[in-house]
């Protein structure tokens, strides 16, 4: 089988190197580290030699196989593509014929080599490779990282060799950033320098990496996430997203988020198959949540007027929160995130994930249990004690529940001039 470039794009390293073979002796080598490298075999005076190209991509499958069609010429003109590749043949006392056929090979392959592999070594090619492969795949929200390299990164250093970037290099960095009041964004970009370095490592384009040189503690204090709204800004936030033009289904996917207290992704990936309105449950499979442990969320009589009304929505769909585009898939881990980005509404430096310990501060606040709390957070605790309230609290969390479903109601209704829809006791949807 012959290879092709969707094939070559989907091998995936291992454990060992190997090989996958074209024609003619042309094969691609996959290391573990996942480097892709083009070589041949051949034989020459009844001996077997092999050379080597270089990486795929920067060799494409077209090149690769030109480069080989340019090997097997000069074996059947008795010169080795390998020693004019170390520079240990030199063609000067072939026959005229003989002699061009070796140089054009030298200028075509040995010192276009050299050329392409210094070009992929800049910071630019390399960080653009390193995004596409290893950054974007791995982030749920890689627009940042790319934010970064295009506008902080690649305008500063771009130029540069890998090898050749320095602790100068990625402090004139995160000074400039800095120099913009951006003192957190500094140290982000700080942090992506440190992963983009260790995968040069990796794949063995420099042997230090200058940003790891540098301490965190010298660019800026990193904040953990500390927000919890207050009862204020909770009214004020359900207002504002009522009353903004995105869809009715975020909307209450918003509201559900801080009622249930439950993550974003177990939310929005969620199935009608999961719930029991009738019984006002919700019952989350161990495969979709943190800790591979299934979780049982009791609704209040809001939360269940809101999923009745989401089915309605739905449009048949076996998602809860069908994408626009295909009925057979969700909305995209982003899309709320850029709902909540487009609110004009003056709270505090919020993100989704504030929900949950804003729902969790308040119910501490109020005096309830800690155990029914961390419980409704899918927090787990170890040993006796986690045994035993896996098996508990559910009527507890049921009640403590509908006790927050109300006072959320409350804040709502506080200096609220908006209509935005009644659901469960309170409130039911129009």
């Amino acid at each position: 089988m012959t290879l092709t470039d969707t094939k070559i794009k989907t091998l995936k390293s291992g454990k060992k190197a190997f090989i996958e073979s074209d024609n003619g002796g042309l094969h691609i080598e996959v290391q573990p580290s996942g480097t892709k490298t083009w070589r041949m075999r051949y034989r020459l005076a009844g001996k077997q030699e092999k050379v080597t190209l270089g990486d795929y991509p920067t060799y494409s499958l077209a090149e690769a196989r030109t480069w080989r069609d340019d090997c097997k010429a000069l074996t059947g003109r008795g010169l080795s593509p390998m020693a004019l590749k170390r520079g240990d043949l030199t063609p000067d006392d072939a026959t005229p014929t003989v002699k061009e056929l070796a140089q054009a090979f030298i200028r075509k392959w040995c010192l276009k080599t050299r050329e392409k592999a210094k070009a992929a070594d800049t910071v630019e090619v390399f960080a653009r490779r390193w995004y596409a492969e290893i950054a974007e795949p791995a982030n749920s929200n890689p627009r940042n990282i790319k934010r970064i390299l295009d506008k902080d990164v690649i305008p500063v250093i771009g130029d540069k060799q890998i090898a050749d970037v320095t602790v100068t290099d990625i402090l004139a960095i995160t000074d400039k950033i800095k120099n913009r009041g951006a003192d957190q964004m500094a140290l982000q970009a700080r942090n992506m320098l440190k992963r983009l370095f260790a995968y040069a490592i990796a794949r063995e384009k420099t042997q230090f990496n200058p940003a790891a040189a540098i301490e965190a503690k010298f660019i800026a204090q990193a904040k953990s996430r500390d927000v919890a709204l207050t009862l204020e800004e909770i009214g004020k936030l359900l207002r504002a997203i009522y009353q903004s033009s995105m869809k009715r289904a975020h909307k209450l996917a918003l509201h559900l988020l801080i009622l249930c207290m439950v993550r974003k992704s177990e939310l929005i990936e969620a199935r009608w198959e999961e719930f029991n309105l009738e019984k006002s449950e919700w019952e989350i499979p161990g495969k979709r949540m943190k800790k591979d442990k299934p979780h049982l969320v009791p609704l209040s009589r809001q939360a269940v007027a809101m999923f009745e009304e989401l089915k309605g929505l739905a449009s048949g769909s076996e998602w809860v929160f069908p994408s626009r585009g295909s009925l057979d898939q969700p909305i995209a881990k982003s899309t709320l995130n850029v709902t909540v980005r487009t609110l004009e509404v003056d709270v505090r430096n919020f993100v989704i994930h504030d929900f949950r310990r804003t729902a969790s501060t308040h119910l501490h606040e109020s005096g309830f249990n800690s155990d029914w709390v961390e419980k409704c957070l899918a927090h787990e605790q170890k040993g006796i004690r986690g045994v035993y309230n896996r098996a508990q609290y559910a009527d507890q969390r049921r009640e403590m529940l509908q006790w927050w479903a109300d006072f959320v109601d409350g804040q709502i209704e506080e200096g609220r001039k908006i209509i935005i829809g009644r659901f469960g006791k309170a409130f039911q949807a129009i």
